[in-house]
């Protein structure tokens, strides 16, 4: 091959020692290849720094080879967990993970997601249920897989968890610590069936347990440290403020636990918190955070599973539902004057 002239799989063939149609298969299945091909073909591919023709490959297999994600944002940590195991499975079994994100607007989504089907994305992985009808439109009329993720679905494929149980779980052990006022620092709840879907599950504990409506405080503010500290500054300035507090994920329930203890309030003395997610950073704060454990890379990876089955033309379950579980760590405690 002279200098300057782009490789050939001819080219890479020749030098794995393997026929041109072996290198083909190794590139587009590379799960049916004989691991030792495999990697004489990849090695191959390295040292020559081959390239495939993407519109060739597509016009002859039909396929890209790509999966899309649209996210609601990627500046959560929790997404970026998931979209790593996806990306390592969809890897394995040679296709590439193309990610968009909408930070909660669904015209975005909708522009994102249409976007990706007009590139030729062979699947579409999607973040819960809330959507514009413009984009259901799309789910509804396009030929490729969508899977659903972080939230169930009757009807389409979807990965994800009982989002009520979360907020029932978190609020159910703070009222058997003994609390009865109680404050959620939720994330925005339009275009987020999460976020209303927890709220609706802490709601229920209290309602078990015959607590009146104005047991509760809500509000909404961003996601983040920065948003959680602002809810806890709002909860602080009321005369009847709670006692515990409930992040609508882990970095709010931290960000308000900090904002406490820059005010010199002790925690869990005069109040507890409890997050949503278990997050890394939870175990590692002081005091460690009390949160509801969701398995967010079980989640990318299964989810994936489930894209390449349906590329396979297999069946499969087309809902998964994912346990979570309270992990209890020394943020929460009894109310002052009980225990």
């Amino acid at each position: 091959m002279r200098s300057g002239q782009r490789s050939t799989i001819i080219d890479v063939a020749r030098r794995a020692g393997v026929s041109p149609a072996t290198v083909s298969r190794a590139l587009s299945q590379p799960e049916i290849v004989h691991r030792e091909t495999l990697r004489r073909v990849k090695s191959a591919v390295a040292a020559l720094a081959y390239v495939r023709d993407g519109t060739g490959l597509a016009l002859v297999s039909g396929r890209t080879r790509t999966v899309g994600i649209v996210v609601p944002t990627l500046s959560h940590s929790i997404f970026a967990v998931a979209i790593d195991a996806m990306q390592t499975t969809l890897a394995d079994a040679g296709y590439q993970l193309i990610v968009a994100s909408h930070e909660y607007d669904p015209g975005t989504e909708t522009a994102a997601v249409r976007a990706l089907i007009e590139r030729g994305v062979d699947a579409l992985l999607l973040v819960g249920t809330d959507h514009a009808r413009s984009l259901w439109s799309l789910i509804e009329t396009t030929t490729i897989p969508v899977v659903l993720t972080w939230s169930l679905h009757r009807r389409l494929d979807s990965v994800g968890f009982d989002n009520f149980e979360a907020g029932r779980l978190a609020a159910e052990h703070l009222l058997r610590l003994g609390h009865r006022r109680l404050g959620v620092i939720s994330g925005r709840l339009t275009h987020n069936d999460r976020a209303r879907s927890r709220l609706k599950g802490i709601r229920a504990a209290l309602a078990a347990v015959e607590l009146e409506a104005s047991a509760l405080s809500v509000v909404q503010h961003r996601f983040g440290l920065g948003g959680g500290r602002d809810g806890m500054t709002a909860f602080l300035a009321m005369t009847h403020r709670p006692t515990a507090v409930i992040g609508g994920n882990d970095l709010m329930a931290v960000g308000a636990m900090l904002e406490a203890k820059a005010r010199g309030l002790c925690v869990p003395g005069e109040l507890s918190f409890v997050g949503i997610d278990d997050q890394e950073i939870s175990a590692h704060v002081a005091p460690g955070l009390t949160s509801v454990h969701l398995p967010t890379s079980t989640l990318g990876k299964v989810a994936a599973q489930q894209v390449l089955c349906r590329l396979a033309g297999k069946k499969g379950e087309r809902r998964t539902e994912l346990p979570i579980s309270l992990v209890v760590r020394n943020s929460t405690g009894p109310p002052l004057g009980r225990g």
